[in-house]
């Protein structure tokens, strides 16, 4: 089950925070290599990194395991990252729900260098939840995947987490539908650049009666999105195109260039 937009973010802040401290390769995961069973979490972290950035990847679960067994929160997320995406192991998303769960059950103090981890771990149980891990006691759980979201989104204001809670909000999973409520966290998403809440904030919009405001937003989506996203984002703004005259097709494209220069308040 795929994970969310914060893996890409993380390994970002992880490779720069570890940039000065792996100069010294490591070939194997043994004394040799300077790193133990017995080293300390984070010298057992920065192996398990490097050794994954060399393709090493038994090596890498092996100093994750070892780091994580010692409370390094950084190697329980990524040992849960390859448990679900069955990367240098068989993949077992509720292996990988454990382990999120573990994350997730640790909390994390404001401003915390953990805070990245904490909140992937909220919106990978929040997927779990959502779609259930079939065969094992991880059922579909709308109303705990929803306030999973919400606590991403309101907490730490992830846009993410805002889009998803607000597709929830509109199709009334795990809760009402409110509509007003869906736009609001739509429109604090787009604004987070979110392309898919873009989307979604504008089409609610043309059925609104906001015709050309719809459309432009709709448009402005379509220069961000995706490769996975595009097609449906790209069915939702033809289909109001459809519909729309030819002068507001043409002032929603003028529209959608300012907005899409992030010049809309």
């Amino acid at each position: 089950m795929p994970l969310l937009f914060l893996r890409s973010i993380g390994l970002l802040a992880v490779g720069l925070s570890l940039a000065t401290g792996l100069s010294h390769p490591a070939s194997a995961f043994d004394i040799n290599a300077g790193v133990t069973k017995e080293s300390g979490p984070f010298d057992l972290f920065k192996f398990g990194f490097k050794a994954y950035k060399n393709g090493q990847k038994a090596d890498a679960v092996e100093a994750y395991r070892y780091a994580a067994e010692k409370g390094h929160t950084g190697s329980r997320w990524a040992l849960a990252n390859m448990y679900a995406d069955g990367d240098g192991v068989t993949q077992n998303d509720f292996e990988a729900f454990k382990i999120y769960s573990e994350i997730a059950s640790q909390g994390v103090e404001p401003g915390s260098e953990d805070t990245g981890f904490f909140v992937n771990a909220l919106l990978a149980l929040a997927n779990y939840y959502r779609h259930g891990i079939p065969g094992t006691p991880v059922k579909i759980d709308l109303s705990q995947a929803r306030q999973l979201y919400f606590q991403a989104a309101s907490t730490f204001g992830v846009p993410e987490a805002q889009f998803q809670l607000a597709k929830m909000i509109l199709a009334g999973e795990g809760g009402a539908a409110n509509v007003q409520q869906a736009k609001k966290w739509l429109n604090q998403a787009r604004k987070g650049g979110h392309p898919g809440a873009m989307a979604v904030f504008g089409n609610i919009l043309f059925q609104e009666g906001q015709t050309v405001r719809g459309l432009a937003f709709m448009t402005a989506a379509l220069d961000r999105c995706s490769k996975k996203d595009c097609p449906w984002m790209e069915d939702m703004q033809e289909d109001a195109f459809s519909l729309s005259s030819e002068k507001d097709r043409r002032t929603a494209i003028t529209l959608s260039q300012q907005f899409a220069q992030g010049m809309d308040d």
